[in-house]
C-alpha cells in the first residue's frame, strides 16, 4: 500500500491505536485491534507473590523457566534455551553477530528482520542454497506460508527460523530436530501476553552463551518468568486455545468471504486478505473502530486478527455490511 496519512503510521506493524485513535478521531470506542495476530483469548495470569513484582529474578529461576521451556518445545539441553524479552529483541541481537555472511531472507517477512539485516537479498527458496546465511519465518507473517522442516535441514548455510506463530501449528516446527539451525520462539502471540515481553531462542551452545553475554544477568522479569513457567506447564489450556483460535478463524473466513475478498494466506491467529478496494475497506473499518493492518509494498492486501468476543464479531460484520453497501 503506497504511502498515505490514513495508512503510513500502520504499515510496518500491527498495532498503533493511538495513531489510529487520531487518525480516526470520531471512531466509536473502545477500538477493536484486529491487525497483529496476537490471541485476544489471553492465557488467565496466575496469582503472584509480592516478590515478583519487588525484587530481581533468581539465576535458578530463570533456568527453571528456560527448563520448562526446553520440555516443552522437545529441546533435551536446557542450556541451548536463552529467554529473551520479546523475540523481536531476539532478532535484533542476531543481526549484530552475523554480519559477515553473505545473508538472505524469504520474502515476504516481518519487518523487524528487515531492520535486523538491512543488508540481506530477498528471494525465494528456490535460491537459498546460494547463501551463508537463510532467514526466514515459520509459519510466515503475514501470508501463513509453511516450509516443511525437512527442507530447511536440508539447507548447508546458517538457518534462522522465526517460530513466532509455530505454537498454532506445532507440526512445522523445527524442534527438536534443528541441526544447528538458530530457532526464535515467541510467548506473546499465542499466550495472548504480548505486554509480558517474552520469547526464546534455541541455540548451540556457543551462540546462546554470546546471546547471553548481550542480555545480562536479567534479561527477563520476574513477572514474565511466573506467567511463563504456569502457561508452558498447562497442556490442557494450550489444547483448548487451537482448538478455540481454529473455531474462531473459520467463522472469520466465512465473514470475509461474504464481503467478497479473497483468503490468500492464514495461521489461526489471522487472515491476510485480498481486494481491488482493500484502501478503501481500510478506511471504513477505522471509521468504525476497527484497526487491520495494511502493507507499503501492496494496496490491495489486509491481514485480520480474530475479534475477542460477540459485540467485537457484531461491529465486524456491520462494518463490512457497510463497505458492501458502497460496493
Amino acid at each position: 500500500m503506497s504511502k498515505s496519512p490514513a495508512t503510513d503510521p500502520f504499515r510496518f506493524h500491527g498495532g498503533r491505536l493511538a495513531a489510529a485513535a487520531a487518525r480516526f478521531d470520531r471512531a466509536p470506542q473502545p477500538w477493536i485491534d484486529l491487525s497483529t495476530g496476537i490471541s485476544p483469548w489471553a492465557y488467565p495470569v496466575p496469582k503472584m507473590e509480592q516478590a515478583a513484582w519487588s525484587r530481581l529474578p533468581e539465576p535458578e529461576e530463570l533456568e527453571r523457566l528456560e527448563a520448562t521451556a526446553a520440555r516443552a518445545f522437545g529441546v533435551d539441553n536446557p542450556a541451548e534455551i536463552v529467554a529473551v524479552p520479546g523475540s523481536d529483541m531476539a532478532i535484533r541481537l542476531l543481526g549484530t553477530l552475523y554480519t559477515e555472511q553473505r545473508s538472505a531472507m524469504l520474502i515476504p517477512i516481518y519487518s523487524g528482520h528487515k531492520a535486523a539485516w538491512p543488508e540481506a537479498a530477498e528471494i525465494s527458496l528456490e535460491a537459498a542454497a546460494k547463501y551463508d546465511l537463510i532467514v526466514l519465518a515459520n509459519p510466515n507473517n503475514p501470508d501463513g506460508r509453511i516450509v516443511q522442516p525437512e527442507h530447511l535441514r536440508a539447507l548447508q548455510g546458517q538457518v534462522i527460523v522465526d517460530e513466532a506463530f509455530a505454537d498454532v501449528a506445532p507440526v512445522v516446527s523445527l524442534l527438536p530436530e534443528r541441526g544447528n539451525a538458530i530457532v526464535l520462539r515467541s510467548f506473546g502471540k499465542f499466550y495472548g501476553l504480548a505486554g509480558v515481553r517474552l520469547g526464546f531462542v534455541i541455540a548451540d551452545i556457543a551462540v546462546a552463551e554470546r546471546l547471553r553475554a548481550l542480555l545480562g544477568d536479567w534479561p527477563v522479569s520476574g513477572i514474565a518468568v511466573t506467567v511463563g513457567l504456569a502457561a508452558y506447564q498447562d497442556q490442557r489450556w494450550q489444547d483448548n486455545q487451537r482448538h478455540r483460535l481454529q473455531r474462531a478463524a473459520d467463522r472469520l473466513d466465512k465473514l470475509l468471504e461474504k464481503s467478497g475478498l479473497d483468503i490468500i494466506g492464514e495461521t489461526s491467529l489471522f487472515r491476510l486478505a485480498s481486494h481491488d478496494k482493500a484502501r478503501e475497506l481500510f478506511e471504513i473499518l477505522g471509521q468504525s473502530g476497527i484497526l487491520v493492518r495494511p502493507f507499503s509494498d501492496t494496496a490491495t492486501q489486509l491481514r485480520f486478527g480474530l475479534p475477542a468476543c460477540e459485540g467485537e464479531w457484531t461491529r465486524l460484520e456491520d462494518a463490512l455490511s457497510q463497505w458492501r453497501d458502497t460496493q
